[in-house]
């Protein structure tokens, strides 16, 4: 199977993808008055990369949440922020990533193009060498897929809590300089429907504005760049990954080694040998793609008792 076909279009996942992104923007007359939802539920964190500025957002973004309480003039421990990151951790692990996330969804649908017989068939296009995960390319993927933990480390953490401006408060760095999904979400929305803030968009707005489509035509290149390489929230559930209540399961008496698996991963995990690696996203790619039904998932306990019953 060619890496250009990786990453079909998994009906069940995409439902759940936009649920979720309907139950985390549903304010739909935020969009239509221009203005953002102040009610109580914006107090409560949501899983996944929300931006707080986006006129359909219900709830709250917990990196934007993380930044301004470690960045506010009292300079206070983020205990319920964090407690939430470590419940939706703890259960889920990076499940968040791969069904959950709205810019997730973005990333994936854009991967498609790629699919496109007219694009498929440019002679150029073929020798590309994203996703093939071989060479030169693999060390460069390897080696930038920790940037996103130096991301959560410096600019979500220890930025907004330690360093010093003449205000004494810290501003949202990540959320400032970088976020994707902000930009996308409440970014283009404000600019469009208010003349003022087009008025004021200077330098920084171009900047983002010019990150936001370069993530966005390198999705196109490559399955979910921006979980891959930069996301601070990816890095922090994945962290997770290996003993969170969710996993991934691999019967080895079922397999037969074709690594169907691993030719749809998005993410180009090994499948047959780290199955719960901290870069899986638990979207299900490798599970529907298996012949023989060797991989499982859910809560742990259900599958790995399956598999001791093959076993003994």
């Amino acid at each position: 199977m060619s890496r250009v076909h990786r990453n079909r279009l998994n009906p069940k996942q995409r439902i759940i993808q936009l649920s979720a992104a309907v139950l985390f923007n549903g304010y739909l007359l935020g969009f239509r008055k221009g203005r953002i939802y102040t009610g109580s539920s914006k107090a409560i964190c949501v899983p996944v990369l929300n931006c707080y500025s986006c006129p359909g957002a219900l709830g709250a973004c917990p990196i934007g949440a993380l930044q301004t309480v470690l960045g506010g003039r009292h300079r206070r421990f983020p205990f319920y922020v964090l407690g939430m990151l470590l419940l939706f951790g703890i259960l889920l692990g990076r499940v968040v990533c791969g069904l959950l996330c709205p810019f997730g969804l973005i990333q994936d649908l854009l991967y498609q193009i790629r699919r496109l017989p007219l694009i498929r068939n440019i002679p150029l296009w073929k020798h590309l060498p994203f996703g093939k995960g071989k060479g030169i390319w693999k060390k460069l993927d390897s080696s930038a897929r920790y940037l996103k933990y130096g991301i959560l480390l410096f600019l979500v953490i220890l930025l907004p809590a330690f360093a010093v401006t003449k205000t004494g408060i810290n501003p949202p760095y990540f959320c400032q300089y970088i976020c994707p999904a902000g930009t996308l979400e409440g970014g283009v929305p404000g600019l469009l429907m208010n003349p003022q803030l087009r008025a004021a968009a200077g330098a920084l707005w171009n900047w983002k504005l010019f990150l936001l489509l370069v993530i966005l035509a390198a999705s196109v290149l490559l399955p979910r760049p921006f979980c891959r390489y930069l996301c601070p929230l990816g890095a922090f559930y994945s962290l997770f990954n290996r003993f969170s209540f969710f996993q991934m399961e691999l019967d080895s008496l079922k397999c037969i080694g074709c690594k169907a698996c691993e030719r749809v991963c998005p993410m180009e995990v090994e499948v047959t040998k780290h199955i719960n690696s901290p870069e899986c996203i638990r979207c299900g790619a490798c599970k529907a793609s298996c012949p023989t039904g060797a991989i499982s998932s859910g809560f742990a306990g259900k599958g790995k008792n399956e598999k001791r019953e093959k076993v003994h």
